[in-house]
C-alpha cells in the first residue's frame, strides 16, 4: 500500500499543509489556512501597540491543523497511510505558555497582554536587549558569540523573553515555559514537551556540546532572570526525528491513526535545504524571498565572523550547518519600487502588460 507523509510549513501569514507520497516524492495535494487574525501589529483588543511590534494568535497555528482532515477525505486517503508529520516555522516565533503548553493569552487575565501572545519572528522591539546580550558577551569574552558571527538579533529567542521580563513582569511570573512556536505545535500533536536542535541551535544559543551560556549571563543583566532556564523545555531533539506518535485524542479530532509519528520541527529556510537534495558536506543552498538564506553544510566547525550561526545538527544530523546571507531582500525591491520609481515607469509596465519588477529588470 501506499504511504504518504505530511508536511506542514508554518509562514508569516498562512500555514500549508502538504502530502507526498514517501516512495517517489510525489506531491499528492495541498492545502493553505489563512491565519485569521494575520500579524497583529497595530493594534491589540483596541489598544495601540508601540512601534515594531509583530504578534500572533496561536489559536490560528491549531486552526491549520484541522485541515488534515478533509483534505483526506477529499483525495481519498486512508488515515492508516500516513506514516508521519513534519513541521517547520519560521523562528524565533515565541510563545509564554503553562506547564500543559497552554499559551497565556487564552487565559482572561491576559487576553490584553501583547506579551502573552506569539512574538512573531519579525517582532523587532526587543532590539536594546539584543544589544545588551551582545555587548556583555563580547566585553566578557563568552565564546557562544562567536558562534553567531559576533552579535544576535532582536528576533532570537533571548532578547524577547528579557523584554518580557522587563515589561511584564507579571506574564514572565506566570510563565512556565517560552517555547517556539514549531515546539509548541509537537507538543499540541504528541504531548511531548522539548525543543527542536535547529531552532534552539540558530535562535536560542544553545550548542550540542556545551548547551546554553553560564545562567549568570542573563542573571547579571537582570536579577529576575534568575532561574530563567527553569522556564526553557530541557530536552533537545535533533530536527527530523521521532518526538513520539501522535495522541489519540488528537489523532481522532485530525482524522488521524494513533501509528502517525511526528517528528521535531526545524526552521523553515532550513527545511528546503534537505528538502533541495543538498545533505552532504560541502553542498550549499541559496533560499530566496523577502530575506536570501546561504545554507552551508559541512563536516567541520569554524567560528566565523558576520554569519548567522553554525550549528551542529542544525540542518542533518550529523553535520554543521552553517547559515550566513541578506536580510533585506524581497523587501528592499518593494522598497525601492514604492519610493524611488518615476511614475512613468508604472505607465510603460502597464503598456507593456508587465509585472513592475519584470518591467525594471
Amino acid at each position: 500500500m501506499a504511504k504518504y507523509v505530511i508536511g506542514i510549513d508554518y509562514g508569516t501569514l498562512s500555514g500549508r499543509i502538504l502530502i507526498v507520497d514517501v516512495d517517489s516524492g510525489k506531491e499528492i495535494c495541498s492545502e493553505v489556512s489563512v491565519y485569521k487574525n494575520a500579524v497583529i501589529s497595530n493594534e491589540l483588543k483596541g489598544v495601540k501597540l508601540p512601534e515594531d511590534y509583530a504578534l500572533q494568535h496561536p489559536d490560528d497555528y491549531i486552526c491549520v491543523l484541522y485541515q488534515i482532515r478533509p483534505l483526506l477525505e477529499k483525495n481519498n486517503i486512508n488515515p492508516e497511510d500516513i506514516a508521519g508529520i513534519g513541521i517547520d516555522f519560521t523562528s524565533c516565533t515565541m510563545l509564554p505558555v503553562s506547564k500543559k503548553y497552554v499559551p497565556l493569552c487564552f487565559y482572561k487575565k491576559f487576553s490584553d497582554n501583547p506579551h502573552a501572545y506569539v512574538k512573531l519572528w519579525k517582532h523587532h522591539s526587543a532590539q536594546k536587549y539584543a544589544d545588551i546580550i551582545n555587548e556583555k558577551a563580547i566585553k566578557e569574552k563568552y565564546s557562544f558569540i562567536k558562534r553567531y558571527g559576533g552579535k544576535i538579533s532582536s528576533e532570537w529567542l533571548f532578547p524577547k523573553i528579557m523584554e518580557t521580563a522587563d515589561l511584564a513582569p507579571e506574564v514572565y511570573a506566570e510563565a512556565d515555559y517560552f517555547v517556539e512556536a514549531a515546539d509548541f505545535i509537537v507538543y499540541y500533536l504528541t504531548g511531548k514537551s522539548g525543543r527542536n536542535s535547529c531552532c534552539a541551535g540558530y535562535k536560542g544559543l544553545w550548542s550540542k556540546h556545551s548547551g546554553l551560556p553560564k545562567e549568570k549571563f542573563f542573571s547579571e543583566i537582570n536579577p529576575e532572570l534568575e532561574g530563567v532556564y527553569k522556564k526553557i523545555p530541557s530536552k533537545v531533539y535533533t530536527s527530523g526525528c521521532k518526538v513520539g506518535n501522535i495522541r489519540k485524542s488528537v489523532a481522532v479530532s485530525l482524522g488521524l491513526s494513533e501509528n502517525t509519528v511526528v517528528a521535531a520541527g526545524i526552521i523553515d529556510a532550513h527545511a528546503a535545504v534537505p528538502a533541495s537534495g543538498a545533505v552532504k558536506s560541502g553542498d550549499m543552498l541559496m533560499i530566496m524571498g523577502t530575506s536570501t538564506c546561504h545554507m552551508l553544510l559541512s563536516d567541520k566547525y569554524k567560528a566565523v565572523k558576520g554569519i548567522c550561526g553554525v550549528v551542529e545538527d542544525g540542518i542533518i544530523p550529523g553535520l554543521y550547518g552553517y547559515e550566513a546571507g541578506q536580510a533585506c531582500v524581497g523587501d528592499h525591491f518593494e522598497w525601492v519600487v514604492d519610493n524611488l520609481l518615476p511614475e512613468q515607469y508604472f505607465k510603460n509596465a502597464e503598456k507593456e502588460n508587465l509585472n513592475i519588477h519584470v518591467y525594471i529588470e
